[in-house]
């Protein structure tokens, strides 16, 4: 045993910090077991930035950008959803995996449960197609303005995609205007457009 006090000490912080660590993995795995969170969240690395991932019981319930200021989307969620948010446990594990398999090329379509309740009419119905447009290739606004039962309705299409709760997963990246250029994005021009070059290369 060392006679460093210095040395003790940090040790001591270590084991400290190592211990509340597994305390708040333990509470939040309990939490969550005996659902008495509304939802559990975590912030991954990506190729496109930091991405917020945010679920609750029911499945996946939002994917954010950087770029939205995610202390403002857990603010919004929070009154969607409820105040019992807290970051940690094991819930989103299966999605975090699916992005980075994503990522990589070796995965065209999510396979994690998904809650779509921050969408509602014409809207969720936009989303509900665009996990159909096939990995690699796009649909323009009118194009899925026609798949979704409304003709007439591409910039409620265009408004659909651009508050979509799930980019990413739900790919409203795949879809573009009818000459080909790329639109809007919620994550911005250049994230759209390294989205739909990865799936093009792994196709």
């Amino acid at each position: 045993m060392s006679d460093n006090p210095i040395q003790l000490l940090t040790s001591a912080s270590t084991d400290d910090d190592e211990h509340l660590a597994a305390l708040h993995d333990t509470l939040i795995r309990r939490a969550s077991a005996e659902s008495s969170v509304d939802a559990t969240y975590r912030v991954v690395d990506s190729p496109v930035g930091p991405l917020l991932l945010a679920a609750t019981e029911s499945g996946v319930i939002r994917v954010a950008f950087a770029v939205e200021d995610h202390d403002r989307v857990l603010e919004s969620l929070g009154a969607s959803v409820g105040s019992r948010i807290l970051r940690g446990g094991n819930r989103l594990d299966p999605l975090a995996r699916e992005l980075d398999d994503y990522f990589a090329g070796r995965r065209h379509r999510f396979d994690v449960p998904l809650d779509l309740r921050l969408a509602r009419g014409f809207r969720l119905t936009v989303l509900r197609h665009l996990s159909d447009i096939p990995y690699g290739s796009t649909e323009s606004y009118g194009e899925v303005a026609v798949a979704s039962g409304s003709p007439r309705a591409v910039r409620a299409v265009g408004s659909a995609c651009a508050t979509n709760p799930l980019p990413i997963v739900v790919p409203c990246h795949r879809v573009v205007r009818s000459d080909g250029s790329l639109g809007g994005y919620l994550g911005g021009l250049p994230t759209k457009e390294r989205l739909l070059a990865l799936e093009r290369a792994a196709a």
